[in-house]
């Protein structure tokens, strides 16, 4: 692999990058930053968690100058999450630049984000229908842009914003750098290349570049009602350090939330019917390991980086293969080993073959473990943490407590009493997961323009409404549009837009 000082980057971006802790540029970072460096378009192929948003931020941050206080670059990204994510990646990549930076996007009152664009940022991170509200406000000036970024390009369009981002690339100068970023290549995206972009260099990262050899792959074969109680026991015995649970539904996210809240573990969930402050806020004690498992549905299976997860487990098999790869892209990240169980119905079993010629590794069938070795695997936690409150030597008055007691107590039975008094033991607490019956699985995704049905969205059973446009829900993907109980979708944006009676796209 290129070393990051071999691609030609100036000093203040290659301390950036070097202080975030890469080295060694990814196949996917190598390509485009070696084209983008010499001015030409770029039309890249990845998958998430292939080093994407350094692969266009070290380019972009190269080209903005300081000195001009006009809008320079924008970036467009599908959810309001990855806007976030990657204003976080870019603001870490231009620090020693001192490059200003916004990220616009719904669910935010817009008359701040109006207020910090008289600040003059030279670069906008922002997702398709914030971006048009503020270009019809005339409060977002592109004449200025030397460079445009499509990330998650086939998600936009997957999520029905294809109209949109011909609007906005209508709005900014033709004389620009395009980068645009696919995880595939549907027709409606060729066109967008063909149409907006110069002779673009193609950047594809080969099949085998996407197993992730990092990540071990496992199934575990449970009927239904099993597969709640068969969870907790992994979470016992595998000890994640921070976990990711993906469910398909909100229903299935807000239950298994509950239930492994009742039987004694940190966790929470996320989906799109939260409300935006929430889910930030959620998602920053998962960085911080405040909570140790994040359940989700596929609203986070894109773009979002979160360093440290060590398991994914898929509570519910995916519906698609490539949704697969995006879960378990969440784990195993900048070199490090991770760990993706799924569970798996026996009628579902023919599918899990699907999904590993489409990943071209096998998954390693995985036992479940007993109610015994869960509570073996707690009992070690509780016997560790006792050993390092010792190692730690910070017992102060607790040392004259355990004198008094073993003046009429062995000291063996002191010992097992704490380590008893420490350890969770397995839990029977009735809890409920309401039972679904598996959607029809798909060999792949459609590649139209409507996004094909059946994805691991929040469709179905929730609450009666939750079917958006082409059987998935628009607001647990997390982005601008959302749909309510079947309403219009222009009307009902109310995930990404605010609430303006004369507009018909935007509330």
């Amino acid at each position: 692999m290129t070393n990051f000082s071999e691609l030609n980057i100036s000093e203040s971006t290659l301390r950036s990058v070097k202080r975030m802790g890469f080295e060694e540029a990814t196949p996917i970072q190598e390509g485009t930053i070696t084209f983008a460096m010499e001015g030409r378009d770029v039309l890249g192929q990845a998958q998430t968690g292939t080093g994407k948003t350094a692969a266009f931020g070290i380019p972009l941050i190269e080209k903005i100058d300081p000195k001009n206080p006009n809008i320079q670059a924008l970036v467009i990204a599908p959810t309001r999450e990855l806007a976030i994510q990657v204003s976080e990646e870019l603001y870490k990549i231009g620090y020693d630049k001192r490059v200003k930076l916004l990220s616009v996007y719904g669910g935010q009152e817009i008359g701040r984000q109006i207020r910090a664009l008289k600040n003059r940022p030279q670069i906008i991170v922002g997702t398709p229908g914030r971006i048009i509200d503020h270009i019809n406000r005339r409060t977002l000036k592109l004449e200025g842009v030397q460079t445009l970024v499509l990330d998650e390009a086939d998600e936009m369009l997957n999520m029905g914003f294809i109209d949109d981002i011909n609007a906005i690339l209508e709005n900014v100068p033709a004389e620009r750098q395009t980068l645009l970023f696919s995880a595939t290549m549907p027709p409606a995206i060729r066109k967008i290349a063909e149409t907006f972009m110069r002779d673009p260099e193609i950047v594809k990262i080969k099949a085998k570049e996407l197993t992730m050899e990092n990540i071990e792959q496992f199934f575990v074969k449970a009927q239904e009602r099993e597969k709640f109680d068969v969870l907790t026991r992994l979470l016992d015995v595998q000890k994640p350090e921070l976990a990711i649970i993906f469910g398909r539904t909100k229903r299935r996210v807000d239950e298994l939330s509950q239930a492994l809240t009742l039987r004694g573990y940190l966790a929470e969930g996320i989906h799109g019917d939260l409300s935006q402050a929430k889910r930030i806020s959620v998602l920053r004690q998962f960085k911080e390991n405040k909570i140790d498992i994040l359940i989700a549905t596929d609203v986070a299976a894109r773009g979002l980086d979160i360093s440290g997860v060590s398991h994914v487990y898929n509570f519910d098999i995916p519906q698609d293969p490539e949704s697969y790869v995006h879960r378990i892209g969440r784990t195993g990240r900048a070199g490090k080993s991770g760990i993706a169980v799924t569970f798996v119905t026996p009628r579902e079993m023919g599918y899990l073959r699907i999904v590993e010629e489409t990943t071209k590794k096998r998954m390693t069938p995985l036992r479940p473990p007993s109610t015994e070795e869960a509570l073996a695997g707690q009992q070690e936690v509780s016997m560790q943490t006792l050993v390092e409150l010792v190692q730690n030597n910070d017992l102060g008055s607790y040392r004259d407590m355990a004198a008094q007691l073993l003046e009429n107590n062995e000291a063996i039975d002191l010992v097992a009493a704490a380590l008893k008094s420490m350890t969770k033991e397995p839990d029977a607490t009735p809890v409920t997961i309401t039972e679904e019956r598996p959607l029809p699985m798909r060999r792949e995704r459609s590649q139209g323009g409507g996004g094909g049905r059946g994805r691991g969205g929040d469709r179905g059973r929730s609450g009666g409404g939750d079917r958006g446009r082409g059987g998935r829900d628009r607001r647990d993907r997390g982005g601008d549009r959302g749909r309510s109980g079947g309403g219009d979708r222009r009307r009902n944006e109310r995930n990404d837009r605010d609430r303006r009676p004369r507009r018909r796209d935007e509330k």
